[in-house]
């Protein structure tokens, strides 16, 4: 896959978690969030499945012949990363509103570049931080924060915040040396579904019939962004590193704040322009000044 190709994924995943946000809320009228992510992700995986077992089942021995205990431990710590983050976030919808988890979701962007390099002791392109300056304060222009009131539930984001970035993080690790993204997929999404469905079953009603109350948001956030984007964010890291992927990931709050704006008709102030703006620089700057300089 080319750099371009890789970009256009990483665009087109983005576009799916953005407007996945109102799904996300909406979708827990009348389940909890362990049993929305239970049946969501199951979905997600029951679409991934048979594309991996038709398209990649032939190279799945051949590729994890180089280190079948590393691929293990790496799609373990994804699925895990998934699971804390989507857990995390979707429980904090409980307590806090949709602009306030929008914001604190992109603190994953700074801190990606971070844990790369403490773990990994790899030097940042100075491009890097500028672009996260600019994302953050997009953010914050973009959700109206400044008009926000904090809430216990902006915690559980920032926390979950983490994990959204060790998911980046690991799943770009695991891209670099395993040529399997559906498979890798499959399995991140069958291990959110397993232990969502283990907390849930102890923790809330786990009813049928308000299940199917939710099926169109649970369709659309299973198949298209539990499913399809977040193996299309497979795909994207193939050719960009954790860092710069987070940068463009960080679109997700501009494309949730159009989708608000055309399917929930809410107004767009100036503000809001200049955050989409923000954060649409910080990525063009993150992607340009890499390839200006070498020029």
């Amino acid at each position: 896959m080319s750099k371009t190709a890789s970009l256009f994924s990483a665009l087109f995943c983005t576009l799916i978690w953005g407007t996945t946000f109102i799904a996300q809320d909406t979708g827990m009228d009348d389940i909890g969030p362990f049993t929305f992510n239970a049946v969501r992700f199951f979905v997600g995986f029951l679409a991934v499945a048979p594309l991996a077992f038709i398209f990649e089942r032939k190279n799945i021995s051949k590729s994890l012949k180089k280190d079948k205990k590393q691929f293990t431990n790496l799609a373990a710590l994804i699925g895990l990363s998934l699971f804390l983050g989507s857990a995390l976030q979707q429980v904090a919808l409980l307590y806090t509103d949709v602009a306030n988890a929008a914001f604190f979701t992109i603190f994953y962007v700074p801190m990606v570049p971070v844990i790369v390099f403490l773990i990994y002791k790899k030097q940042i392109h100075w491009s890097i931080w500028p672009s996260v300056f600019l994302c953050v304060v997009g953010g914050y222009l973009l959700t109206n924060f400044y008009s926000a009131t904090v809430r216990i539930g902006d915690g559980l984001v920032i926390i979950g915040a983490f994990f959204w970035s060790t998911h980046i993080i690991f799943t770009g690790k695991i891209i670099e040396n395993y040529n399997l993204p559906l498979t890798i997929g499959a399995i991140q999404t069958l291990i959110v579904a397993i232990l969502s469905l283990i907390i849930g079953l102890v923790f809330e009603d786990f009813i049928w019939s308000n299940i199917l109350k939710e099926k169109f948001q649970i369709l659309y956030a299973g198949i298209l962004s539990g499913g399809l984007a977040f193996v299309l964010q497979i795909y994207a890291q193939k050719n960009i590193s954790p860092a710069p992927s987070a940068i463009i990931f960080s679109l997700e709050g501009v494309f949730a704040t159009i989708a608000a704006w055309i399917l929930l008709e809410q107004i767009l102030d100036i503000n809001n322009l200049f955050g989409c703006l923000f954060i649409l620089f910080g990525v063009l700057f993150s992607q340009l000044a890499p390839i200006l300089k070498k020029n």
